[in-house]
């Protein structure tokens, strides 16, 4: 058996004994969640910001784990949702949800990533979250994702990142050094230890924050993984490149722009800003410190018009029409002097992102209604396009860019490329 089987072998025989994430009885809740179709226009704008809405796409979710293909049929009711698993365990579990709920949108299969395209079909989406990462060969995976990808469409990938995972690779290793395996004795164990593990510790501020973390299936995935790599900004743009894929935007991209949070408090930030995106997202990745995955979407490098980008700078901005992220906040109480509100996204893992709004501006974000565009909302002018602008960093909006004039590609700019 060649090595790279192996380790295939020893991941899929964890995953049928630790199944993660945890499987679940029931999605009556997520399913509420996502009855709201505003909520689906505004992630459909995320990932095509230049594509009319419509729900009826073919959705792949590779690696589909216990629950994760059932909750995008929930989400997407009228879309045609697979999911693909080589694991026997996960795969049950998913087929467990699909026939409580009557998920007829959702077929499922047990296969391998890399053999993608024994399913015969090309996808408009496909969603890999957390799995390219444990595979022997991630570059292999991401081409065969990207042979069932069509032209235009999008691919939603997780990865994890490696300076906020420090304190993760520091224990793996202690755990390789004294042999401790995946069973339940030496889960058992490994728990007891880390309740002692010292408070300067770089995992400790992890459990802390993570108290999930210490349930048994989690823990086994973090600490106690047959195979488990790591990639920077710079490695993460790489690895697509080599892949023939291209980065679009970061699902959660505030984190990564000296236009936000602590970043944009800091001496160097208006120097960060005159750097090319790749080395802002890079330089942004070292400071923080504490990024635990990548969220990107990213597209086939041949997609038809390129990625698509920022409308601002371009004539028709004005005809784009902006639409509220579901998870933005706009709390109103115990204010910054000269501030109306303070807008926040609750789904951001960095707490210290948020955007101050004095009273113009807030009566302009109040006007976001998702149908009128930035035009109608507030003219041309620098001002209106410079909110607009921060709040699509901060996370708070998406554009809708279908309705620009006959000919144009969307939203595109090479001041917002990343060479």
């Amino acid at each position: 058996m060649t090595a790279a089987r192996e380790v295939g072998t020893a991941v899929q025989a964890f995953y049928e004994r630790y199944p993660y994430p945890r499987p679940v009885s029931s999605l009556e809740n997520y399913r509420r969640q996502w009855q709201d179709p505003a909520r689906r226009r505004a992630e459909h704008h995320l990932y095509w910001p230049d594509r009319p809405f419509r729900e009826d796409f073919s959705i792949l979710v590779a690696g589909c784990g216990t629950s994760q293909a059932a909750r995008h049929a929930l989400r997407w009711p009228g879309a045609r949702v697979t999911g693909i698993d080589f694991s026997a365990t996960s795969v049950r579990c998913t087929g467990e949800l699909k026939a409580k709920h009557r998920l007829d949108n959702l077929q499922l299969r047990q296969l391998p990533v890399e053999r993608a395209a024994e399913l015969g079909q090309s996808f408009d989406q496909i969603v890999c979250t957390g799995v390219l990462h444990h595979l022997p060969d991630p570059d292999a995976g991401l081409r065969a994702l990207r042979a069932v990808l069509k032209p235009d469409g999008a691919m939603q990938l997780m990865v994890y990142a490696p300076y906020g995972r420090t304190g993760i690779y520091m224990i793996q290793e202690f755990c390789r050094r004294l042999g401790i395996q995946a069973t339940d004795a030496g889960i058992g164990e490994l728990i007891q230890a880390l309740g002692v593990l010292p408070a300067g510790h770089p995992l400790a501020v992890l459990l802390r924050e993570a108290p999930d973390f210490r349930e048994e299936a989690a823990l086994a995935d973090a600490l106690l993984h047959p195979q488990d790599r790591a990639y920077s900004v710079p490695q993460l743009l790489e690895f697509l490149q080599r892949g023939g894929m291209t980065l679009g935007r970061w699902l959660k991209q505030a984190p990564y722009s000296p236009r936000c949070g602590i970043l944009a408090r800091i001496p160097q930030a208006a120097r960060m800003g005159q750097l090319p995106l790749a080395e802002q997202y890079a330089a942004a990745e070292l400071f923080r410190g504490t990024l635990l995955r990548h969220s990107a979407v990213v597209y086939r490098d041949d997609r038809p018009g390129g990625p698509p980008e920022l409308p601002f700078g371009r004539p028709d901005w004005p005809a784009c029409v902006p639409i509220r992220l579901p998870d933005t906040l706009a709390v109103q109480e115990r204010l910054p002097a000269g501030a109306a509100a303070v807008l926040i996204n609750r789904g951001h893992p960095c707490t210290d992102v948020f955007l101050p709004i004095d009273r113009q501006e807030k009566a302009l974000f109040d006007a976001i209604d998702g149908e009128r565009c930035l035009g109608a909302l507030a003219g041309d002018g620098p001002g209106a396009r410079d909110l607009f602008e921060r709040l699509w960093w901060h996370d708070q909006v998406v554009f809708d860019a279908s309705r620009t004039g006959p000919g144009q590609q969307g939203l595109t700019s090479k001041s917002n490329s990343l060479e």
